[in-house]
Order: structure tokens, then sequence, then C-alpha cells
């Protein structure tokens, strides 16, 4: 940073996910030196700010790896919350209680000035789903660390690739009659992420004896379903008549919007708890320590606006897809030496071609999303809807930009593992499969043109993954071989565009 000493040093936890992705640069605008914790930093390599900050490695799980990131911070940001159900054999309430245990100790044995958390509004007096009870009882561990604490309870944020935004605009788009649960009648009050971000920043310069929780929200107090109808009138669509039915459990209603759109069934479910009662704002005392932002808070069908507009523009800064939704299958491929002892199935592809390097990398790089996987679209598509039906991800994710990718985001069923742009792509598979799966493409440059090569890896779990890989062998050469074929002869037809 040119100048180290403007407005003292700044913790970011969770700079991989929506909110800490967009935190840490606006932190930087604001003048902090800023510093991120990542369990995986190659996940922040491509990010545009990642020069401009500290990355430490460290796993709020593992008390023991978080001395050195909380070492000389003046305010540590707490933006890490699991939404999509247990790490391993532990539950996820389990793994929150410790991940903020771990940080209330690290934080007051480094002498933090301040820790800022972002929790979830909720009404008092009710049974609080699972997901907001955790992220209740993290800000109460939080603000009794002995470091004073600021809790601000958020609602439904709405930006653009917030899984929030998401549901609205998919059942909107989706259905244009609407069957839906009773909640859909629950008053709710909305906040633009933009509006999240200013509280946040601000929260850093409130004063030492503040110790507490702040409900923040925007200006409108609004039904589901009439955010549904906002946001159909944005996208210039007809409204959509919605009628409410009482028999849709929180768990059915979560499996109908894993189908409908392209948020996996675990991300659906604590989305849609949170909705089971009205969640409106019932204090608006951060309005005396944080002013408003310039022009005042953003209204509903302003942020649904904006938000447009950044999808529109190949703007999306951060999206609900950046964290992943297979912790179980997070660790990287193994190199190939690591295999001997292991059973692993391989499907190896290679293809000459005439066209340069840059125009096949073209065509891997733009590939999934609307662009599709260059073979047998129908056997692609029913394998996404057979991953929705179990609960997975499915094809429906798409991809944040048409053409350019970044390591950690989502592609589809795929994570992008590992990016060498130009040469290397590697993806990791999130779909429900009884094993571990990667894909890797990869191009050379040959005296009469370019190489590719495509590998498919597949580590089965027990019996059910080699009868599953079985299963699907016969599919293997029409989808694989298809895919290198037709990638090849994409890229030799731009040679002549």
């Amino acid at each position: 940073m040119d100048n180290p000493d403007t407005r003292g040093l700044v913790l970011v936890t969770g700079a991989t996910g929506y909110i800490g992705g967009r935190l840490a640069p606006r932190l930087l605008e604001a003048g902090f030196r800023v510093r991120v914790l990542a369990r995986n930093p190659e996940r922040l390599r491509d990010v545009p700010w990642a020069g401009d900050v500290e990355i430490v490695q460290g796993d709020l799980l593992e008390a023991e790896t978080l001395a050195e990131a909380f070492a000389g911070v003046d305010v540590a940001y707490y933006l890490v919350h699991s939404m999509t159900g247990s790490h391993g054999k532990t539950s996820f309430e389990d793994s929150e209680r410790r991940s903020a245990e771990n940080v209330a100790k690290a934080a007051r044995g480094a002498g933090v000035g301040r820790i800022v958390y972002l929790g979830g509004l909720h009404p008092e007096g009710v049974e609080l789903s699972r997901h907001l009870r955790s992220r209740t009882e993290v800000g109460e561990i939080l603000m009794a660390s002995g470091v004073p604490t600021a809790v601000l309870q958020a609602g439904v944020v709405i930006g653009s690739g917030s899984a929030s935004f998401e549901m609205v605009r998919h059942l909107t788009e989706v259905l244009p009659y609407m069957p839906a649960p009773r909640w859909v009648r629950n008053f709710i009050q909305p906040i633009a992420v933009r509006d999240v971000l200013h509280y946040l920043i601000g929260a850093a310069d409130l004063p030492n004896d503040v110790n507490r929780t702040f409900d923040i929200g925007g200006p409108d107090v609004l039904r589901y379903g009439q955010m549904m109808n906002g946001y159909a009138v944005e996208a210039g669509l007809p409204q959509r008549p919605i009628t409410p039915l009482p028999v849709l459990t929180p768990r059915l209603a979560a499996h109908w919007v894993n189908l409908v759109t392209p948020i996996p069934r675990s991300l659906a479910m604590p989305l849609v708890e949170s909705l089971q009662h009205e969640c409106v704002v019932r204090e608006h005392d951060i309005d005396d320590y944080i002013a408003a932002p310039d022009g005042g808070l953003t209204g509903y069908r302003r942020a649904v606006r904006l938000a447009l507009a950044k999808m529109n523009d190949g703007e999306v800064e951060t999206s609900w897809q950046d964290a992943s939704v297979a912790d179980a299958a997070s660790d990287p491929l193994p190199s190939d030496p690591d295999w001997a002892g292991h059973t692993v199935f391989t499907d190896d592809r290679t293809r000459e071609t005439a066209a340069p390097p840059e125009k096949v990398w073209a065509v891997v790089e733009a590939i999934g999303g609307e662009n599709g996987w260059y073979s047998f679209p129908l056997a692609w598509s029913v394998r996404g809807w057979m991953d929705k039906v179990v609960g997975g991800v499915g094809l429906r994710r798409g991809r944040r930009h048409p053409t350019r990718l970044n390591t950690g985001e989502a592609l589809d069923w795929w994570r992008v593992e590992k990016l060498d742009r130009g040469r290397f792509l590697r993806l990791r598979a999130e779909m429900k499969v009884p094993g571990l799966a990667w894909l890797e493409m990869s191009v050379d440059p040959t005296d009469t043109g370019s190489r590719y090569r495509q590998r498919a890896v597949f580590f089965p779990h027990g019996l059910a993954g080699r009868l599953y890989w079985i299963a699907i062998l016969p599919f293997h050469g029409v989808i694989f071989s298809g895919m290198a074929r037709r990638i090849t002869a994409q890229a030799a037809r731009g040679m002549t565009s």
C-alpha cells in the first residue's frame, strides 16, 4: 500500500464469499490496510484487488492457524457462515460454534479493538430455524469475547449474485403462475448489498463501549410476493398471480426452489427457513452511530434495477456461487504419483488442430453456461436434472462472465480449481456423485497449430463409485470424444472469424 498508516489494519474473514469479496476492496478505498484470511489462498489469485491486500492462510476451525492472521489487527470482520450442512462428521452448528470461539480467543489474545459480525435479522419470541439459531449463537459468543463487537443483523440481501436475489429472480422468471408456500404473504425488510457494505465499513469506527446487536434493513417493508412482482416489473415481465398453499413444508418448499432455480437444496433450505416468520427491523439504533448513505438507503425496486444492470453488463462482482457447496470434495486433485495404491478411473482425449493455441483456449475458457459443453446437450441436461432431483447444484448455476473464468468460481456443476490462463484449466465436480471427480483441459502449441488434451479423473467411493463409473462408461465415448472434437472444430472456425 502507498500509505500504510491511513486508518489501521482490518482483517476480513470470508473474503472468498459474497459479502467479504465485496467488502475487502471497499475497505481499501476507505483508507484501511486490509488483511484477508483464506483457507485456500489460491481462490483469491484472480480477484482484481489481490495485490493490494495481505493474504494469510488459515482455517477458523483450527485455532493454531489464526495467530498470524490476528496479529496487529485493529478491526476483525467475521463474515463466515455455513449454509450447506455439515463438515464431515461434525454438524454445521458445532462447526460454527467452534469457529466463533476460536475467533473470540484469537481476537482477545491479539488485542483486537473491534469485531464486526454480519448476522441474520430475526423476530423475537419464536422458534428459529437451525441456521438462524446458529447465527444468533455466533453473535452471542463474539459479544461475550471481551472484544467490543457489533453484530449487524440483516435479512434478505438484494444485489447481483446474492442467493436471495437469485431465488426471487428465478422463481419470477420461470413460473408465469406461482403456487407458493404461505410465507409469500409474510412481511420482509430487504436491504441492498451496497447498504450492507456501507454499515459494515461504518461499524469499524463505532465507539469502544459499543458491544451489541443492530438491526439493519432497507426503506421498504414488503410481502415476499410483492418482492417477486416488484422484480417482474423491473425485468419487464407481467406480474405473476400468486396463490399461497398451506401444504408446502419448508423441506418441500426447499426442494421446489431447488428444482425451479439454480440454488441447490442445501442452500435453499436455510433461505426458505429464514422466511417462515415476518422479519422486519425492530429498532433503528444504528442511525445514532452511522449516518445513512448519501442519497439515503436504497429502495427495493432500485436495488433490483442496479442488480439487473450489473448482470446485463457482465459485471457481477461476487456471487453466492463463490461459496463451495461440496465441502467433502474441496480437496484439490492429488498429483499423479500419489495415485499409487488408490483406485482411479480416467478418460483421456487428445486432438491436434491447425488453430493457434489462443483460439483453442478462447473456446476452453468460454465453456459452460449459455455457451454449453460442446457435446450431446441432451445428455448434459439429463445429468443436470438428475443432480437437481437428489438436491445437487445441477447445470443451471451457469457462469458469472461469458468468456472469462477465475480460480475458485462456479461453472455449472463444476468449480474452477486451477487456472493457468492460456494453457490449463482444471474443474472439480460439485455434483452428487459417489466419489471425487475432476475435468482437465489443456492447450499446447505445436509446429502446425496446437494440441488439445482433455482428461476426466474419478476417485470412486466404495462399490457405489465403481458401479457408477461402469454405468456411465458407455456415454463417455459419445460425450467426451464429441467434446474434444467440437472444441477443436470451434477453434478452427474461429480462425476465419
